[in-house]
């Protein structure tokens, strides 16, 4: 198998150095992963990672705007089918595909593997002992969340496979998987924790709860962490562990 990253030039707090699409296949022919956002240079360089080969689809593993809005684009030009979960706001798939879908690159086959969390729609793409995970697992970092409990379910799920490398959608290739997915469990984990208690000492909004447990944070991404907080909160709520009364949250009292 051979994969060719192009790095997007869309770099930012949220993408990193970019948007990571994958050209992936083999010398006969190859499929794109995440094309990005609309940009004609990024364009340019996909289709010169292609080369000669033949191209068997576009291939989006979740619709936000730094990973599909070029695929639709992208496919024209190149006269094949988009595949993905579900229609976004700046995509359509002709190939609506869902968890166990196979997919092929090339003479490569690729398991859709659905993974929400950071987004309902996202999913995970296995081609042997290699996933492409999207905003699932980034390199070198965390991931924003948009449901905590899915995600949680996911990442355990992905811990019972085996994985000898790991493409993200941002940052750098990760070498060790298994090590990787259990620090995203652990530091969740412990997240959930500090969050708890920090509701347990005093009603708190979720404003309130970042300065407790982000102190330690450069103030200037507390609205991001306040994000994170209100996820793990409402994950806490659908637990029954937690309650919010107006914008306060606490923890629910033991019955009797």
């Amino acid at each position: 198998m051979r994969i060719d990253r192009v790095l997007a030039p869309n770099p930012g707090l949220f993408t990193g150095p970019g948007t990571n699409t994958y050209v992936v296949g083999d010398e006969a022919g190859v499929a794109v992963i995440d094309p990005g956002p609309i940009d004609t240079s990024h364009e340019a360089a996909i289709v010169r990672a292609v080369g000669g080969r033949t191209v068997t689809g576009v291939i989006v593993t979740h619709t936000h705007p730094d990973h599909a809005p070029l695929a639709n684009p992208l496919a024209t030009a190149l006269a094949v089918p988009t595949f993905g979960y579900d229609r976004g706001p700046e995509f359509e798939p002709d190939v609506r595909i869902e968890d166990g879908t196979r997919c092929m690159a090339g003479g490569i086959e690729m398991i859709a593997i659905h993974t929400p969390g950071h987004s309902d729609d996202h999913l995970c793409f296995q081609a042997g002992a290699i996933l492409f995970t999207g905003d699932h697992i980034m390199g070198g970092s965390s991931v924003m969340v948009e449901r905590l409990r899915p995600y949680m379910r996911s990442l355990e799920r992905l811990q019972g496979m085996a994985f000898d490398r790991l493409y993200p959608g941002h940052g750098p290739e990760i070498e060790s998987p298994s090590e990787v997915i259990s620090w995203y469990l652990a530091h969740r984990r412990e997240r959930e924790a500090q969050i708890l208690h920090a509701v347990a000492v005093a009603p708190r909004t979720v404003e309130e709860v970042v300065e407790v447990v982000y102190a330690d944070v450069d103030e200037s991404l507390h609205p991001l962490a306040a994000r994170s907080v209100l996820a793990h909160l409402q994950k806490l709520e659908e637990e029954a562990r937690v309650q919010v009364e107006g914008r306060r949250w606490s923890v629910v009292s033991p019955a009797g």
